[in-house]
């Protein structure tokens, strides 16, 4: 097999020839676009020797207007054309990725989910992360007519963004959900303004004709709040060491799904472990967890500057397992 059709197996519900591999990084910012960030990708794809080619997307929902205040920012979110410019250049990107990738892998490109594309605008008129999501929410508690307009018309964009990924050609989109912290959003605030984006959107992808993966992003996360989002996606992803949710629980939260990841992003072996404690823990998790609709990645991004050489140990752990 090579590395698409053993990605494909697993998703079809085949026995691959081994666990296929997913790995990916943010790469630097004078790496990550044009001629410089083609080259980075394809090096990292070779170099880490994951089966799943997946494509970064640094390209997000712009603020509104220099000097720009929230909730009243809101206001001016939107609305989007499938030609406005950070999807236009997303697109355009991963086909020039893809047109210069050997054509073996599996293909993937990365969507932020609704929760993450609506807070970029605040980010991006220079307020920190932490602070963004307390104003984020603050907005939609004080104007929920408003902050529900520019979500509809920022899920818009990613359903443009969806339909520009089928015409790209990639086989599957990357669905980065955020908003089950239980540190933000109530129960109630999620189903009303992330759940139904969320499913409305991974349920286009499928349409589109793509797979559909969906990633959960943080750490200390409400879980359940995601139960019933397996019958939307094709595979899913968590944080199993940051949400904390073990690789057994997903698979029986996300039934008939394949289940993506394993090993921590940022620490533990692929950090400063030896090649040998490397396979070791690979083995050790494949041992436990079994090799079923498994696919082997991280609970989110590496480090950016992440040794390739312990990613490329875990590949080669996966081809030596018996």
């Amino acid at each position: 097999m090579d590395k698409r059709e053993r990605v494909l197996a697993v998703l079809k519900g085949e026995k691959p020839d081994r666990v296929p591999a997913c790995f990916s990084l943010h790469f630097p910012e004078d790496r990550n676009s044009g001629e410089a960030g083609v080259k980075a990708h394809i090096d990292f794809f070779r170099d880490s020797g994951a089966d799943v080619y997946k494509i970064m997307n640094e390209n997000l929902v712009p603020v509104p207007y220099p000097g720009c205040t929230f909730p009243e920012a809101y206001k001016s979110v939107g609305p989007f054309s499938k030609d406005s410019g950070f999807i236009r250049t997303q697109i355009d990107f991963t086909k020039r990725i893809l047109d210069a990738s050997d054509g073996h892998g599996f293909t993937m490109g990365t969507l932020h989910g609704i929760c993450a594309s609506a807070l970029h605008p605040i980010e991006k008129s220079g307020i920190p992360y932490e602070e963004a999501r307390l104003l984020q929410l603050e907005s939609l508690r004080r104007d929920r007519d408003t902050v529900k307009a520019a979500f509809d018309r920022v899920a818009e964009a990613l359903i443009l963004f969806v339909h520009g990924y089928a015409e790209a050609g990639v086989d599957s989109v990357f669905y980065a959900a955020l908003g089950a912290e239980y540190r933000y959003f109530s129960d109630e605030e999620f189903c009303e303004f992330i759940k139904p984006y969320d499913l409305m959107i991974m349920d286009e992808i499928r349409k589109c004709g793509m797979y559909c993966f969906l990633h959960i992003c943080k750490d200390r996360l409400d879980m359940s709040r995601y139960e019933g989002y397996g019958k939307h996606a094709d595979a899913v992803n968590w944080g199993v060491y940051e949400a904390p949710f073990s690789l057994e629980a997903g698979r029986k939260l996300f039934s008939g799904c394949a289940v993506m990841g394993g090993l921590p992003n940022r620490s533990g072996v692929l950090a400063d472990g030896s090649d040998e404690e490397i396979e070791k823990t690979v083995h050790s998790i494949l041992d436990s967890f079994g090799t079923d609709s498994c696919i082997l990645g991280a609970d989110c991004t590496l480090r950016t500057d992440q040794d390739l050489s312990k990613v490329r140990a875990a590949v080669r752990a996966l081809e030596n397992y018996r």
